[in-house]
């Protein structure tokens, strides 16, 4: 049996960004970070449709000193009590670190595909970001773009466009009953 999973970005797909300088960017306090609405709603629809669900999220600002990774773990530990995912995985790196598990390189996902055996080509990537859709199209992976105003344009064209994770579900659960 072919095991497919989600991968799913955390900031502006799972919680919800905070606006500093002009810019949507990652909570930097435990009270920041909030679960959207209807997010917990749609990753159970994936899970009951046999999905497996990655967080594949970086994290900057554990390299440039803004959060600890205490922090980042209690954040997680909040997302796992609220959500039924079966990971998550964190690139604590900047980009001056060319490491491999930086979106949009594919290594989050990739690692995680060696680790339960999932098949990246029946696979899905949901992000926010550009570099989201590039570490899912470098993987193999289907991608959904959730729309945000800081990037208007994509020269990474994703698979379907949505306004919100429920959207990218509903969209992601259509075609995998269409067996697409």
């Amino acid at each position: 049996m072919v095991r497919r999973a989600v991968f799913l970005d955390r900031d502006g797909v799972i919680n919800a960004n905070i606006e500093r300088d002009g810019r949507l960017l990652a909570p930097r306090s435990l009270d920041q970070f909030v679960i959207m609405p209807g997010v917990k709603e749609a990753v159970t629809k994936l899970r009951e449709a046999g999905f497996v669900v990655i967080v594949v999220t970086n994290q900057p600002d554990i390299a440039t000193g803004h959060i600890t990774r205490a922090l980042l773990d209690r954040m997680h530990e909040k997302l796992s009590t609220e959500l039924a995912v079966d990971d998550i995985k964190v690139c604590p790196h900047v980009d001056a670190d060319k490491c491999a598990c930086r979106k949009p390189k594919p290594g989050l996902l990739r690692e995680a595909a060696a680790e339960r055996g999932i098949d990246l080509s029946a696979s899905f990537m949901v992000g926010d970001r550009l570099s989201d859709m590039g570490a899912g199209k470098a993987a193999g992976c289907s991608t959904v773009w959730i729309t945000n105003k800081a990037e208007a344009d994509t020269t990474t064209a994703p698979d379907a466009v949505a306004g919100s994770l429920a959207q990218a579900v509903a969209w992601i659960l259509d075609r995998s009953m269409a067996g697409i």
